[in-house]
Formats: structure tokens, C-alpha cells, sequence
């Protein structure tokens, strides 16, 4: 019995095109909406800000967790910041230290809220908020850190203001 012209057989490739087209529209929406996901998770990857005579005024969107991230630099090397009001200090994941290069210093115990851990000690020549440029901040190095991200702590907010209304934060640096 012969194939009819139209039948499956009588087109091997027509399936695999089917295929790769499929493969290709998927392919395109994981790139779509993987930098939708990350606008969600740092709606701050482009720092609002104005500066006045009185000073610097930062502006973070909350994301969809109810946390503000943003985008900075560490000596740098661009990096991904989660304010963190109940850390003392910058905490910085040991795989995020490597890549940057940190220089290692003296381990000590700190509390964190996953338990007791041995950090390191680490000076970072500068830390880059949007326009704001910080030198000479103490820093330590955790290694029980999974995420990427690196806690900005109580050591660098301290000297700022913070105000949360609305979904937003404005983060006030006043001209020395």
C-alpha cells in the first residue's frame, strides 16, 4: 500500500520542525519572563535618585516579598544588596567574596538567624549605592550564605535616613 502524499510518513522532517518551533517559542518566553521575575525580585536594578544641596535622596521600590533590593557595587564588581535592619554588619556570601577577591581576615562567632556561625572579617575599599560611594567599610564573609545576595547591615544604614511609606523606601544621605 502506498503513502498518501499528506500523511506523516511521507514528511519525516515536518515533526521535528513542529518541534524546534515549539522548543523555540519556549525558549523565548524562559528569556521573557526570567528578566520579568528579576524586575519583580530587584525592581531596583536602576536607582531612582536626586541630589540637592541638603544632600542625596535614594527612592526603592518594595519588591514582591515585601524586602528592598537593589543594585550596587562592591570594589567595583556589580553585586545584588537586600537591606537588612537587624544586621549589625554588610554579610557577604563566601562564593560572592571569591569572585570579588576580598581580602580574608580574623574568623569570629556571630548570631545569625539561622543559628551560630564563624564569619570572617573583611574590609571593602568601597560600597556603591546609586550615586553614593562608600570606602572603607567593614564587612565579613559567610559561609552558610547560599543566595548571591549580600545583606547591607546596621553598619552602613546607620548614618543614613530611612523613610518606608507607601511600598517605598527614601533613603536620605545629608551633604557633609
Amino acid at each position: 500500500m502506498a503513502t498518501a502524499p499528506d500523511s506523516p510518513q511521507a514528511h519525516p522532517y515536518g515533526k521535528w520542525m513542529v518541534i524546534a518551533a515549539w522548543i523555540s517559542v519556549i525558549g523565548l518566553l524562559v528569556i521573557v519572563f526570567d528578566g520579568v521575575l528579576e524586575n519583580q525580585y530587584n525592581p531596583n536594578q536602576h536607582i531612582n535618585y536626586a541630589t540637592t544641596r541638603a544632600g542625596t535622596t535614594i527612592t526603592l521600590d518594595q519588591n514582591r516579598q515585601g524586602h528592598y533590593v537593589l543594585s550596587g557595587q562592591i570594589n567595583r564588581v556589580p553585586v545584588t544588596f537586600l537591606l537588612d535592619t537587624g544586621a549589625t554588619s554588610v554579610s557577604i556570601p563566601a562564593q560572592v567574596a571569591q569572585k570579588i577577591n576580598l581580602p580574608i581576615g580574623q574568623q569570629y562567632p556571630v548570631q545569625t538567624a539561622n543559628g551560630s556561625v564563624f564569619v570572617t572579617d573583611t574590609l571593602l575599599d568601597s560600597l556603591t549605592l546609586g550615586p553614593i560611594e562608600l570606602q572603607n567599610i567593614r564587612a565579613n564573609i559567610n559561609p552558610g550564605m547560599q543566595s548571591d545576595k549580600i545583606l547591607l547591615g546596621m553598619n552602613v544604614l546607620k548614618d543614613l535616613e530611612l523613610l518606608q511609606q507607601n511600598n517605598q523606601l527614601t533613603i536620605k544621605v545629608p551633604t557633609l
